[in-house]
């Protein structure tokens, strides 16, 4: 899939935590993620990401105890134009509980559920364990690289 079919395809999209990753860290896959983050920068494509997922990104620097780093990923995650950070409520857990009972971490479930509970249709990720679900297709950065 090409990255401008995904945001004709997906206009509201759900994001894994290991995306902000890549991009803060600058990781190789930085560079395929950048116009991604432009579609969402600029309003072509809506973006959620679930609570959960601020808590996985900042623990890094959390245990490097780099507070300057921990701080600017923090503004920088609630910053970005058109990403909503999505917290958990009760029917998200629940959905999360059924995805779980499949043997996925309960971190995963709870990103899959809330992207879909928040009206994505989409699910960007680099874990290859993840699959779709009804009303959620999950598509692997390596999906856009090799469109």
């Amino acid at each position: 899939m090409r990255i401008a079919e995904l945001a004709a395809r997906h206009p509201r999209i759900g994001l894994d935590s290991n995306l902000f990753i890549y991009i803060f860290e600058g990781s190789a896959l930085a560079g395929v993620l950048r116009p991604v983050f432009q579609l969402i920068e600029d309003g072509a494509i809506q973006a959620v990401l679930a609570s959960l997922g601020l808590t996985e990104v900042l623990t890094g620097p959390a245990r490097a105890r780099d507070a300057a780093v921990f701080e600017g990923y923090a503004a920088e995650l609630q910053s970005i134009p058109n990403l909503r950070v999505v917290p958990l409520d009760v029917e998200t857990a629940i959905d999360a509980g059924w995805m779980r009972s499949e043997s996925m971490s309960i971190g995963d479930a709870v990103h899959l559920a809330t992207a879909r509970r928040a009206g994505a249709t989409a699910f960007l990720t680099n874990d290859g364990r993840l699959r779709s679900r009804p009303g959620l297709e999950v598509i692997r950065i390596a999906d856009l690289v090799e469109a």
